[in-house]
């Protein structure tokens, strides 16, 4: 029995296919099988049921094939380990970011690199939550900066909350609404403008409808929606368009007076709780660190 078998075994098991595994593992379709039969040999059990254009584990090949992803993922991260330390300092930041931390720390950190570290390769990846989290399963990513609350609990994430930013309602300089009253608008005055926001997860659909009432979910309230918050922000300067997210986020807008933040009435108390999601288990490149320090800088009201 050896690693390459287990690799094999377990191919099978998650194509469902000796087919699609051996396109997979770039070998020939009788090759796989020798090996699988090798294994079986090996072990002295069967662990797959050939049923036709179906393969399944047997009871048997599933406790296999669980220490095997042990022993597989373990090897993995030696020889990653190894590499890393080789590597030294020069080495690979591939994460994937959020909504939020999208708009304030990708063209930030691609600058910070190209100034400060060029020996270093960046790869930003944005995009659904899913796809993320399966890219950093994969491995083709190392983290992912996200909202926490955007993302279920699993044994093999690490959370780790790096930052917790104010939201607030932000609309242009000269915005009809300024106007209205001293002691704040009220969500039905919002609701006379669009309101732009990003997709937001459950819990701060509801924290909204606890401030306002129900006509401030987010299904019904939120008339522009979209991933990339600079462009959210570029339609409030263009438009009568109310931006609701992060407040930090409209920050220059703010500094140079082209943006203003709205006060409602009530106020708005909710925040965003962005964290450093991670494998258990994941060896970090040194460059890691790098990105750490970044977003512990930048990623703060």
């Amino acid at each position: 029995m050896n690693l390459k078998q287990l690799e094999h075994l377990l191919a099978v098991a998650e194509t469902g296919s000796f087919s699609r595994a051996a396109e997979q593992l770039h070998l020939t379709q009788p090759a796989l099988s020798r090996s699988i039969q090798m294994l079986e040999d090996d072990l002295g059990v069967r662990l797959i049921d050939r049923m036709g254009k179906r393969n399944e584990l047997t009871p048997l090949g599933e406790a296999v094939a669980t220490r095997a992803r042990h022993l597989v993922f373990g090897a993995e991260e030696m020889r990653r380990s190894i590499d890393l330390l080789k590597a030294g300092n020069a080495g690979v930041i591939r994460v994937g970011l959020g909504s939020g931390p999208g708009a304030m720390l990708m063209t930030p950190l691609l600058i910070e690199v190209a100034q400060r570290h060029p020996d270093v390769r960046v790869s930003i990846t944005r995009g659904a939550i899913e796809l993320q989290l399966r890219q950093l399963r994969q491995r083709t990513l190392d983290a992912l900066v996200i909202e926490i609350r955007s993302v279920t609990p699993a044994p093999d994430l690490s959370l780790e909350v790096v930052a917790e930013m104010r939201v607030g309602f932000i609309c242009r300089c000269g915005h009809p609404l300024l106007s209205v009253t001293a002691e704040g608008v009220a969500f039905d005055e919002l609701l006379r403008f669009p309101l732009a926001c990003t997709p937001l997860a459950d819990e701060p659909a509801r924290i909204l409808v606890r401030h306002f009432g129900p006509r401030a979910d987010p299904q019904q309230a939120v008339r522009l929606r979209c991933e990339e918050i600079a462009s959210l922000i570029e339609t409030v300067r263009a438009s009568d368009a109310i931006f609701l997210g992060i407040v930090a986020a409209a920050r220059s807008g703010i500094e140079s007076g082209e943006l203003v933040e709205l006060v409602t009435s009530p106020p708005l108390i909710a925040s965003a709780r962005f964290a450093l999601v991670t494998l258990v288990g994941r060896t970090e490149s040194p460059s890691m660190q790098l990105f750490r320090r970044f977003v512990a800088d930048r990623l703060r009201d």
